[in-house]
């Protein structure tokens, strides 16, 4: 049962105030679906899902994220003591830049004071695998296969909806990470180090990828 409390507080960490993750788990149906029931996450490439997290919620006027993010962001990185209020940033295009995105994420100073949100913590950290011994691990890079692959697997007779074709990863990752510094590269990577190797993606060439 100790296991099962570990998840449940774990899980507890993230969501969204007073909206964990894990509300209203109790520890004895929980435990009987982990020992009974099919458990499969779909993961995602740790490069590419920054890419998309930083798009997300910060390029597409994001009003939470860039208050409680990206005006923190631009102080500390941008050396702006007075970013543009929410209600102003998407006229006036004042985001925090990738780059600076990247770098506050792996700041060692703020990685000691702040939990990592969960759009950007690596995956390892909230499914758990070493911990819950999961069924099934698919791929969002081959969504429309495992999908159907998973379905099959649970006898269910219907077809996963297709999905439109995902752009080729490793060009949107060269283009995205060309002008970031090799040293933050490398802090990326040993965040992320679990994440690739445990749900199979090669490590990134990092110097092939980072600016000098």
């Amino acid at each position: 049962m100790s296991t099962v409390a570990s998840i449940i507080r774990k899980w507890n960490k993230y969501g969204t105030p007073g909206r964990p993750v894990a509300r209203g788990f109790l520890l004895q149906p929980l435990a009987a679906k982990l020992k009974h029931y099919t458990k499969f996450i779909f993961v995602r490439d740790p490069l590419v899902r920054l890419i998309s997290a930083y798009k997300n919620k910060f390029l597409e006027d994001n009003d939470a994220y860039y208050q409680v993010y990206g005006i923190r962001i631009l102080k500390h990185f941008s050396n702006m003591s007075h970013p543009s209020k929410v209600n102003e940033a998407g006229k006036s295009r004042v985001y925090p830049s990738f780059q600076q995105f990247l770098e506050f994420i792996t700041d060692p100073d703020i990685l000691r004071t702040h939990r990592l949100d969960v759009h950007w913590r690596p995956q390892h950290q909230l499914c758990l695998p070493c911990t819950i011994k999961y069924d099934f691990v698919g791929h969002q890079e081959t969504l429309q296969e495992d999908a159907d692959l998973l379905l099959k697997m649970l006898n269910i007779d219907i077809a996963f909806p297709h999905s439109p074709s995902i752009p080729n990863n490793a060009d949107s990752v060269k283009v995205w990470f060309k002008s970031v510094p090799k040293a933050t590269m490398r802090k990326l990577y040993k965040m992320y180090e679990l994440d690739f190797k445990l749900f199979g993606y090669p490590q990134p060439p990092l110097d092939d990828l980072a600016a000098p």
